[in-house]
C-alpha cells in the first residue's frame, strides 16, 4: 500500500483578514513557524517517508524544512503542487474583491467550477496541474510500501481531495484544510482510501502571541 500523506503550509499573514494570497510570496508568521514545528513532529512520530515534495512557494518549503530535518529526508520542489493563480485578485481582500467584482466574487463562492479568475486561473486548470502531479509521484514511487510526504495549499489540496475522493468541484467548499493539517489517503491495487482529512490534533495547544 503507497501512502500519501497531503499537508498544508503554515499559517502566513493574509489567512486573518483573509487576502486572495494564491502566488504571492509571504513567510511564514511566528504562529505559522510554530505549527511548522508541531507537524514535524506529529509526523516524524507516525510516518518512515521516502521523499517530501513541496510546492514552489516558500511557506511550502519553509513548512517541509522542520519535517525534512527531523525524518533526514530531503525536500523537493513539485510543481504541481503550486497554488491558485487569482490573477487581479491576488493580494486583495475579500471585502474589496466583493466591492469591485460582486457578481463574480458571488460565483467563485457559490459555483465556484464556472469561475475564471480576471487574468488568472480556473479550478479547471487547478485540477489539470495537480493531476499531473499526483501521477509524477506515483510513478516515481511505485512501491506499495512507500510514504510520500505532500505539502500544498488550502485549493491545491482541495483540488487532490476532491479528484481522490472522486467529487466535482462544484464541491470545493465542502473540504475543510487548515494551516499545517494531515490527510492521509491510502493506495493499494488502485483503491483508494481517505483515511483522515483536516487532521489539526497536533496544534490544539498552539495560540498566536
Amino acid at each position: 500500500m503507497t501512502t500519501l500523506v497531503l499537508m498544508r503550509h503554515g499559517h502566513v499573514e493574509g489567512i486573518h483578514p483573509e487576502r486572495f494570497r494564491g502566488r504571492a510570496e509571504l513567510p511564514l508568521s511566528p504562529l505559522g513557524e510554530r505549527q511548522a514545528q508541531a507537524l514535524a513532529k506529529r509526523v516524524a512520530a507516525r510516518f518512515s517517508p521516502v521523499a517530501l515534495y513541496t510546492s514552489p512557494m516558500g511557506r511550502c518549503i519553509a513548512t517541509g524544512a522542520p519535517i525534512a530535518q527531523a525524518l533526514g529526508v530531503s525536500s523537493e520542489v513539485l510543481s504541481g503542487l503550486h497554488d491558485l493563480d487569482y490573477g487581479q485578485w491576488q493580494g486583495i481582500t475579500h471585502e474589496d474583491v466583493s466591492k469591485q467584482w460582486p457578481q463574480l466574487y458571488n460565483c467563485w463562492y457559490n459555483t465556484p467550477h464556472l469561475l475564471r479568475f480576471p487574468e488568472g486561473e480556473s479550478l479547471q486548470d487547478l485540477v489539470a496541474r495537480t493531476a499531473d502531479g499526483l501521477r509524477e509521484v506515483l510513478k516515481r514511487h511505485p512501491n506499495k510500501s512507500d510514504v510520500v510526504l505532500l505539502i500544498g495549499h488550502d485549493s491545491v489540496n482541495r483540488a487532490l481531495l476532491l479528484q481522490l475522493l472522486d467529487q466535482p468541484l462544484s464541491a470545493y467548499w465542502r473540504v475543510a484544510q487548515s494551516p499545517c493539517c494531515i490527510n492521509q489517503v491510502d493506495i493499494d491495487d488502485g483503491k483508494i482510501t481517505i483515511t483522515c482529512i483536516n487532521d489539526t490534533a497536533h496544534l490544539e495547544n498552539l495560540t498566536p502571541t
